[in-house]
């Protein structure tokens, strides 16, 4: 039987978000920052749609980038059939070499299950967004609108 994802994304405190992935098998724990990748949370709720969007049966490969400084995260996510690889990658510096990154997560799971426990936190966030003064923490407004798409895409899937 397969291990289940659990995503978590801490509150924001001063521009850092901690943020935690495990499944059973293996986990990986870090923090985030804000900037200079400011997108981060709104390209990941798009990129997920997009995975929940897309024809089962085609092939697609999606990068995010994040980081902690000075260290840099890839994560990447390979949609394969009924399928879904995150892969999360770390790098030394912002200087993104091939050679120089290390593998620090991996989970394969079904493309519904895993954008559900993207769901569970992104929900979290949004419930304690006012109490955890999450514009003025993360430095970023909420993504809304990204969410609001990706709890739609995902409750059609699940139907």
């Amino acid at each position: 039987m397969e291990n289940k994802l659990e995503v978590s994304f801490n509150s924001p405190q001063c521009g850092w978000m901690s943020i935690g992935f495990t499944d059973g098998a293996s986990e990986f724990h870090t923090t985030t920052a804000h900037a200079p990748h400011e997108k981060a949370l709104p390209e990941l709720l798009q990129i997920l749609s997009e995975i929940l969007d897309e024809n089962p049966a085609g092939d697609r490969e999606y990068i995010l980038h994040w980081n902690r400084n000075p260290e840099e995260f890839d994560f990447r996510f390979v949609k394969s059939g009924e399928n879904l690889l995150l892969e999360i990658y770390q790098f030394p510096t912002e200087v993104r070499e091939s050679e120089n990154r290390e593998l620090v997560y991996s989970h394969r799971g079904n493309i519904t299950d895993v954008c559900a426990s993207f769901y569970e936190t992104f929900a979290q966030l949004y419930e304690d967004r006012d109490t955890d003064e999450f514009e003025f923490n993360w430095r970023q407004p909420f993504p809304f609108e990204e969410f609001e798409k990706f709890k739609s895409k995902l409750k059609s899937e699940r139907i």
